[in-house]
């Protein structure tokens, strides 16, 4: 029987699978980090608050969790959906955003490829491709600092919003947020203030791939 409870115990159930808090699973699926509190599933006069669909859409994105996965955790309970979904750890390969710059680490595509990646374990199911970029540097603040891990998924769609990698024809290698896309220009904002935006033609980027997790 679907019911409030067993809803949001399946979105606990979810967060613990992957290692994550609540607020790790909103922020990863690009939600407010509040979104999945205790206090957000009821209203002030004490009314059951369901999550939306398109917050359930967006947390079985972030996590790779099928439609049929995520209703059998709501099936099973909070207890019996922590065997129904074990937790899953992944490898990926690891290079810093300097050596990403310097070339022979990926196809024309933006897939890993060549030699000298390291390997790095992240507790997510990782799509065929996704590889882990270190941030070095305080270029990315407030949102990502140094040391921390990105994990890029090459291929994924892009749209406005989206935190994105980007490679240059030159070689450069930044982090933004995906503002606006044409046939001819992508414009980019800069996660640091300190840092300006940038408007690139479409000629002038090698490629570009979609931010899907972060390890903070």
């Amino acid at each position: 029987m679907l019911s409030h409870e067993r809803v949001w115990a399946a979105i606990d159930a979810l967060a613990e699978r992957h290692s994550l808090s609540v607020s790790g699973l909103a922020k990863r699926a690009g939600l407010d980090s509040t979104a999945f509190n205790k206090s957000k599933r009821s209203s002030a006069d004490g009314r059951p608050r369901w999550p939306s669909t398109e917050s359930l859409a967006k947390i079985m994105q972030a996590t790779g969790a099928t439609l049929d996965e995520f209703v059998a955790l709501v099936g099973r309970g909070m207890v019996d959906a922590r065997d129904a979904l074990p937790v899953q750890r992944s490898t990926v390969p690891l290079l810093g955003f300097a050596q990403a710059g310097a070339g022979g680490f990926f196809d024309d595509a933006g897939f890993p490829a060549g030699q000298g990646w390291e390997l790095v374990d992240i507790p997510a199911g990782a799509r065929e491709g996704a590889y882990a970029l270190g941030v070095q540097g305080d270029s990315m603040l407030p949102l990502y600092r140094d040391g921390d891990v990105l994990i890029v998924e090459p291929g994924a769609s892009v749209r406005r919003g989206d935190r994105v990698v980007v490679k240059t024809v030159a070689g450069e290698v930044m982090a933004k947020v995906l503002a606006r896309q044409t046939t001819r220009l992508i414009e980019l904002r800069s996660l640091n203030p300190d840092h300006e935006d940038r408007t690139l033609a479409v000629g002038e980027i090698e490629w570009i791939a979609r931010i899907v997790w972060a390890s903070q």
